[in-house]
């Protein structure tokens, strides 16, 4: 059974909605910013991506609102932005018991901590009796299957900074064991607070020391020291082919194929070799019976780190030959909202194949020796490209690539 994506729910640094967001990267207007001197944390980050205020009250009342994490809050405006952008109503268009709902992401961790600090500073009285429903990584697609009726199959990934993508593939394999028609899959991230960013900067994995903010995120680039660290939801509606075509819906793009590898290798860093990387684009192209040559562009993990930099372009070089196919990595202006940052790059990649356009990668100045690749730079690529990859990797040797294709029956 095909896969294909009919509707898209897009909160980044970059913009929110489908074409805010695209139009964003394509003309290189960064989200990138210094935090504001009132942002928990402002005193930790130099630079961040960080989105508008929304306030919980839209979501949920009373007391429950004061300890709803943010990534709750992301998540329930993201998905009934997806589901409008669908033309999506449960119970009208899909059966309630029929559509899935799989949402990954690290969980409400900032609100973990205000409760911790509260307690170590008022007592046990202070902590709320809400907290497990602001912190459990479930939650989003919990709170989103109880906003809007769904009853189908609801579950979260957990696979760090590669989860957003691996609800794709695990919703692509809802649909294709005949277990759904309809998945809400993707990720909600919020770590735009002290301790997460701290352990992050402890580390020395940020980029820092640079006068011009969106200056600071350069995938691939040889000045590059480090990732930039910002919140975002994205969200997107898979649906069976047939029964989008029943209800006269075109997609963005058709999910072709997935491959999920483990480097088994460490706890953070990548294998130099790019070894789990490569497997996991073989698989995808081989679950979508394409040959690497038919693939016109990649989306890069492409975090801005020394590392993990090189071994996405040395797997790269061994799947596709040394520039053997387009590559850009469009974190330079949305930063990493890890989790959620693998979706919202399918995203990027399924819009790309539709409009015949791809986004370059930003403040690719001068690229590293040891990063060699048909990087777009500088501005916008026209294609012709039927299939794509985008890739996204996370602690613990988390490996996952999609691969889309134009959609049989695409939105004009």
């Amino acid at each position: 059974m095909t896969a294909v994506i009919t509707g898209m729910g897009l909160f980044t640094p970059a913009g929110r909605g489908v074409d805010a967001t695209f139009d964003a990267l394509c003309a290189g207007k960064s989200g990138l910013a210094r935090p504001p001197e009132d942002h928990p944390a402002a005193g930790s980050l130099e630079v961040a991506g960080v989105l508008p205020d929304v306030d919980p009250r839209t979501v949920a009342s009373g007391p429950e609102a004061k300890v709803l994490d943010r990534i709750v809050v992301l998540a329930l405006h993201t998905a009934a932005d997806a589901l409008a952008d669908a033309g999506i109503e449960v119970g009208r268009d899909v059966d309630p018991e029929r559509i899935a709902v799989v949402v990954g992401g690290v969980g409400g961790m900032a609100t973990l901590e205000r409760q911790v600090l509260a307690r170590a500073e008022r007592g046990r009285a202070a902590v709320n009796p809400y907290l497990l429903t602001g912190i459990l990584p479930n939650m989003p697609s919990a709170r989103i299957a109880i906003r809007f009726g769904i009853r189908g199959y609801s579950s979260s990934v957990g696979t760090a900074c590669a989860s957003g993508a691996q609800a794709v593939a695990d919703s692509v394999r809802l649909i294709r064991a005949g277990e759904a028609d309809v998945v809400l899959c993707g990720a909600s991230e919020a770590p735009l607070f002290p301790t997460f960013a701290d352990t992050f900067g402890n580390a020395r994995a940020l980029a820092r020391g640079w006068d011009d903010p969106t200056a600071a995120s350069r995938p691939f680039d040889r000045r590059r020291n480090g990732f930039v660290l910002a919140e975002g939801a994205a969200l997107l509606v898979l649906e069976r082919a047939e029964h989008a075509a029943a209800r006269g819906a075109t997609g963005y793009a058709e999910v072709a194929g997935y491959g999920v590898t483990t480097d088994a290798y460490h706890p953070t860093a990548p294998r130099p070799d790019g070894a789990g990387a490569a497997g996991a684009m073989r698989r995808a192209l081989a679950a979508g019976g394409v040959p690497a040559a038919r693939v016109g562009y990649v989306n890069a993990h492409g975090t801005g780190t020394k590392l993990g930099d090189i071994a996405e372009t040395t797997a790269l070089g061994d799947v596709f030959g040394v520039g053997g196919v387009p590559v850009s990595s469009t974190k330079a202006l949305t930063g990493h909202l890890l989790g959620a940052s693998g979706v919202l790059e399918a995203a990027v990649t399924a819009l790309a194949l539709g409009r015949g356009l791809l986004p370059p990668t930003y403040n690719l100045d001068e690229v590293d020796p040891a990063c060699p690749a048909d990087h777009i730079r500088a501005e916008p690529r026209p294609t012709d490209a039927a299939y794509a990859l985008t890739n996204s990797f996370g602690f613990g040797g988390q490996n996952v690539s999609l691969l889309l294709a134009r959609a049989a029956r695409a939105r004009g």
